[in-house]
């Protein structure tokens, strides 16, 4: 599984593992034995949030680990609810005591909007530069290696593109088969700003796409394993989650190519508009 030993290169130089691993909706007291797993698959790239209620278990699984410090790749995200430069400095601390670390290795805006108002019309240009200023200041004082952003669209980087002292070099955004916003990521990338794709599954949905599955079946993987290779052919870095022990394995054993043709048929699929359970997060109310 080479891929997981595989970087791309942030545009401040930092490196970054091609593959992450994900914690959204997994229980703090279930975390740890989750993220363990993970390791011991040789992920060393771990995403979780403030919002996600995890990062005490997963500090715990950090302490417990052989794997050094250095070689662990660790992203929070700041509340999406933070519009201001003071609590963002709080909350930035209080990420760091309850991982257990002197620093993180990315640190995002979780979104542009609070939960409650995401995709309402406003974009909280003020709100989002004065808790990036913040990030900033914790970034120079070497709590964060790298200032990125999740969930936003081109106004709002255009915002700190514009206004912000340090650039942002990752976008973190829902991105999958069946649903690629390419403006948006052709924009990012235009910019040198790496797009992080997270439910690269699609939370499920695309699991019994019979085209999807066909397709599986000719490069003899699973529908996640494409999936996910999907995301990778793209130039992104896909944030697959799963608490299964052989299924973290089996997301990290993507080495294989997509044809360009079978790529470009995938591009086109369709655009998933139900995603079941999971409709009611609002991350899958974008478009």
């Amino acid at each position: 599984m080479t891929i997981l030993k595989e970087n791309y290169q942030l545009a401040n130089g930092v490196q970054i593992p091609k593959l992450g691993f994900g914690t959204w909706l997994i229980d703090n007291h279930r975390v740890t034995a989750a993220v363990t797993q993970a390791l011991e698959a040789g992920y060393r790239h771990l995403d979780t949030a403030q919002a996600y209620g995890n990062e005490k278990g997963i500090g715990e699984a950090l302490r417990q680990t052989a794997v050094p410090r250095e070689q662990v790749f660790v992203t929070t995200k700041l509340a999406a609810e933070i519009k201001s430069y003071d609590v963002a400095a709080q909350a930035i601390d209080q990420s760091l005591t309850d991982l257990g670390l002197d620093y993180v290795d990315l640190l995002l805006i979780h979104a542009p909007q609070p939960w409650d108002k995401f995709r309402n019309g406003e974009h909280y240009f003020a709100g989002n530069l004065a808790a990036w200023q913040a990030m900033e200041a914790a970034y120079d004082a070497g709590k964060i290696r790298a200032l990125g952003v999740a969930n936003f669209e081109q106004k709002d980087l255009e915002n700190i593109l514009t206004h912000g002292r340090i650039k942002p070099v990752v976008n973190q955004i829902l991105l999958h088969i069946a649903n690629t916003p390419f403006s948006l990521l052709h924009y990012c990338q235009e910019h040198d700003i790496l797009v992080e794709a997270y439910s690269p599954i699609a939370h499920g949905q695309i699991l019994q796409n019979p085209q999807i599955k066909q397709m599986a079946a000719k490069y003899q993987v699973s529908v996640s394993q494409l999936a996910i290779r999907y995301c990778l052919e793209l130039g992104t870095l896909p944030l697959p989650k799963s608490e299964n022990p052989a299924h973290i394995v089996e997301n990290g054993a993507v080495d294989f190519q997509i044809a360009p043709a079978d790529l470009k048929a995938l591009e086109d699929l369709p655009q998933i508009t139900n995603y079941g359970d999971a409709s009611s997060f609002p991350v899958f109310h974008q478009q």
